[in-house]
């Protein structure tokens, strides 16, 4: 159990590893997840059932397959005495595969593109951003039923906190590791494809405009490197992109050599996200972990 931390509560969502077992001989309290109801996702309904449960002031959310460094939990409540409702921090993913080298530093650094972090941390409304897999949060403020559908909860949980006055905390660290192993291309390509286009709302304008700004920012500049008229200025683009990544690379001790790949990243996180739009047109929002949520859901 991770340190500072009293009463543990597991909810067993179908599991078919021996999490569950693990947990209750660590000293736990497991809980049957009871059958999906219409209209919840099944993280959600996780985490209500959990939340049924709970009657202390403040709750951790942690996924199964995080790991905390000793001290996390106590930074955490340090974080949230600053005036935060919620505190939520990105765990590291692995990175042993090639195809995780490549996208994974990619993957934090377009979040971060989409949810910049100085106006996700900031009063305003606008911009509302958590990262699901380790989150302190008040425990008055975890309502789930509003936005019981939502395909990116840890996001929907930041917006409910923001709308109900309180303010959000989100920050990257190497204190929390997901185990979770994504070994190839298909894993990562699922798990982007799952949310992808519910983070354009679900718009084929917002896909149109995102797909043009992404062959403005990645195809246009190499494609320009090779004609002498737009040669500097392609170079130019591409040299002030890759500096603005090299940071993320850094954070997670990748070589700055890995920069050079961002257009392929670029690339191909382009392809996920017309994958999940596809899947969306035809009457499936997302499908994750063998579950299937169709557009319909409400």
């Amino acid at each position: 159990m991770a340190q500072g931390v009293g009463r543990v509560v597991v909810i067993d969502d179908g599991s078919s590893d021996d999490t569950a077992n693990l947990a209750q001989q660590a000293g736990a309290e497991v809980i049957s997840g009871q059958p999906l109801p219409a209209g919840w996702v099944g993280k959600l309904w996780a985490l209500e059932q959990g939340r049924r449960t709970v009657s202390t002031p403040l709750t951790l959310l942690v996924d199964a397959d995080i790991e905390l460094a000793p001290g996390i939990v106590s930074a955490l409540r340090q974080r949230q005495r600053e005036g935060f409702a919620l505190v939520s921090l990105m765990a590291v993913l692995e990175m042993e595969s090639a195809w995780e080298k490549l996208l994974i530093p990619a993957f934090v650094y377009f979040f971060k593109l989409l949810y910049p972090f100085r106006l996700s941390n900031g009063r305003s409304k606008i911009v509302a951003a958590a990262a699901g897999g380790c989150v302190l949060i008040e425990t008055a403020r975890l309502e789930f039923a509003s936005f019981r559908n939502a395909i990116i909860d840890d996001c929907a949980l930041a917006r409910s906190v923001k709308q109900g006055g309180g303010r959000t905390w989100l920050g990257l660290t190497h204190s929390a590791i997901s185990r979770r192993t994504m070994h190839g291309l298909r894993p990562i390509w699922s798990m982007v494809a799952r949310s992808a286009f519910a983070q354009l709302q679900y718009s084929t304008l917002l896909l149109v405009a995102c797909i043009a700004m992404l062959v403005l920012a990645f195809f246009l500049p190499v494609l320009g490197v090779f004609d002498s008229h737009t040669r500097w200025t392609a170079c130019a683009a591409l040299a002030t992109m890759m500096a603005t990544y090299i940071p993320v690379l850094r954070f997670y001790g990748r070589s700055p050599a890995w920069a050079l790949a961002l257009p392929l990243a670029g690339t191909l996180y382009l392809a996920m996200t017309i994958t999940s739009a596809i899947r969306g047109w035809r009457g499936v929002r997302s499908r994750w972990k063998g579950r299937d949520y169709p557009s319909s859901a409400s």
